[in-house]
């Protein structure tokens, strides 16, 4: 048995997103949330960075809000010229932009490292059961988290893929620059 190409996995994962209708959208969203609002993930970070979703993806909007309700620190990706992406605060107040690939993005606010990051919320088009994750195709947490690949000492960043389980799929090629997830929350499990 051969395994799909990225491309073929990205497209399934995407077109499987697609589908779904807006209000299971809504409430599988909900579902995912609060599963991450209970985990000991939320709980233990003081500083999270926390995508900001289109309307197809996992809505992140209450992980927003109870982030600056429990006085967390939340910080959105916002990609720069190149393949660069970095991370910058955002609070209820920060004017939101749209960047050249029409998703929100913070226009100003403190940046973090991503080194200096314990959790990050991931946008996921694709997951295995082996949680690596098939993003978009730009390679930009890949990049920005290049340190995690060589685990040779112990890093705390925990990258917490969010995504419908309608996306899962069967095993994903990895490639030697990917990082896998620690964590895929869906609206049905945690894949470990």
């Amino acid at each position: 048995m051969t395994t799909a190409s990225a491309e073929e996995l990205r497209s399934r994962g995407l077109h499987a997103r697609r589908q779904l209708t807006e209000d299971d959208r809504a409430v599988f969203s909900l579902r995912i949330q609060r599963r991450f609002l209970r985990s000991e993930f939320f709980f233990r970070a003081s500083e999270i960075a926390c995508y900001i979703a289109s309307p197809i993806e996992v809505d992140t909007s209450i992980v927003f809000e109870r982030c600056w309700r429990a006085g967390k620190r939340i910080y959105a990706p916002v990609v720069g010229r190149g393949s660069s992406m970095r991370f910058v605060e955002t609070r209820p107040q920060t004017p939101l932009v749209r960047n050249r690939f029409g998703l929100w993005e913070p226009a100003f606010g403190e940046e973090i490292s991503a080194q200096n990051l314990k959790v990050v919320v991931t946008p996921t088009v694709a997951f295995d059961e082996h949680r690596v994750r098939i993003g978009t195709g730009g390679g930009y947490f890949d990049r920005a988290f290049r340190a995690l690949r060589n685990r040779q000492r112990w890093l705390p960043t925990k990258l917490i893929g969010f995504a419908f389980d309608c996306q899962k799929v069967e095993e994903i090629r990895a490639n030697p620059w990917d990082i896998p997830l620690y964590r895929v929350l869906t609206e049905n499990e945690s894949t470990r």
